[in-house]
């Protein structure tokens, strides 16, 4: 399968591999970094998360891109597309705290979000997030997200289920 790499005025969006592991490790060892991801997460769980990222794109279709700046190829985190077994498809992302409050996660957002719709041909990108993460809804309302559903998760959480319209041209 060929991962396309996509392109904005900062970031190069590139398909993961072994190389982001430590930007994966980084993110998911650190306890308040990945909080809202499971973690922290012991560094061999880390690298099974990364190995996941890589193995959802042959198994799904579909999956995250590594987010990789331009003027130093520093991965800066991930965006994308994740479908765990029995749960809906959703925009997600994570960003390293140093990169965090810079416009990277909606930056690269909307290249995904864009792609989803333009090469993928979905017809509707939806997100969720735990009712408590508030940088994740002022991200997705930022993204014009608009609340369509509320229902249960596997987990047995209830979450809102946001629209992300397709990005302007």
């Amino acid at each position: 399968m060929l991962i396309p790499t996509l392109r904005t005025e900062r970031l190069e969006l590139i398909p993961p591999d072994s190389t982001c592991d430590s930007a994966y490790q980084h993110f998911y060892t650190d306890a308040e970094a990945s909080a809202a991801y499971g973690g922290p997460l012991s560094p061999a769980a880390a690298w099974s998360r990364l190995a996941y990222d890589i193995g959802a794109w042959y198994l799904q279709g579909f999956g995250v891109w590594a987010l990789r700046r331009h003027e130093d190829a520093a991965v800066l985190g991930v965006c994308g597309f994740w479908q765990g077994r029995g749960w809906p498809r959703e925009l997600t992302w994570w960003l390293l705290p140093e990169a965090r409050g810079r416009g990277y996660a909606v930056e690269a957002s909307l290249a995904v979000v864009k792609h989803a719709y333009v090469k993928f041909g979905w017809e509707a990108v939806h997100t969720y997030c735990a009712d408590a993460n508030e940088a994740a809804k002022a991200l997705i309302l930022r993204l014009g997200g608009v609340q369509v559903a509320r229902q249960v998760f596997p987990d047995g959480e209830h979450r809102n289920v946001y629209l992300i319209p397709r990005p302007a041209a």
